[in-house]
């Protein structure tokens, strides 16, 4: 059951389920565990009744996650330079004692730059990165590190809060990283 939008579950069963038809009537029930979650589905009316076969699970069904993290700091890890003009990467999954940050790459005037990458960016991915830097910035050596924000969308609260920390904020458009379109023109950027 979602809401009335279909994006956020308001009721959900962990696997194992068993679904079972009835004839007008579905039953989920929740198989084992500590609750015996069941949910009972009347249907009215059926409009149609279609059949898609989406694999079994056991090979591969052609569905993929598009957009994940993950693509994002390979593809930005071949090209930089979306991160921040004249970049180059030095290294993907820089550790620090609390955790990698996605990207450490050099700027053209060899100053180092810390990346961190999400598919979304809120709040709590510039405390990330902050964090992050806090970090780094202890080796005297990367004292003057800065932080760039890249995701495909990143929310006002923490565009606000990143800019007041000193980190730059970067939107990715996948399609464009990935050379499938040209990047749009602007006359004012934002």
């Amino acid at each position: 059951l979602a809401d009335a939008g279909g994006y956020k579950p308001l009721n959900w069963m962990t696997p194992p389920t068993v679904i079972e038809e009835f004839g007008n009537h579905i039953i989920v029930r929740k198989r084992g565990g500590s609750s015996e979650d069941r949910l009972e589905i009347a249907l009215a009316e059926v409009l149609s009744d279609v059949r898609h076969e989406m694999g079994t699970g056991e090979e591969d069904t052609g569905l993929a996650k598009d957009g994940v993290e993950a693509h994002l700091q390979e593809l930005l890890a071949e090209q930089p330079q979306w991160c921040g003009e004249g970049l180059r990467l030095v290294r993907r999954e820089w550790p620090t004692d609390i955790g990698p940050v996605d990207l450490m790459c050099r700027d053209a005037d060899e100053r180092w730059i810390a990346v961190e990458i999400k598919r979304v960016a809120g709040i709590e991915a510039v405390e990330q990165l902050s964090r992050y830097l806090e970090r780094i910035r202890r080796d005297p050596a990367f004292t003057s590190c800065r932080g760039v924000l890249a995701a495909q969308a990143i929310k006002r609260q923490a565009r606000v809060l990143a800019q007041a920390r000193g980190i730059d904020c970067v939107e990715i458009d996948l399609a464009v990283l990935r050379g499938a379109r040209e990047p749009e023109l602007k006359l004012f950027a934002a």
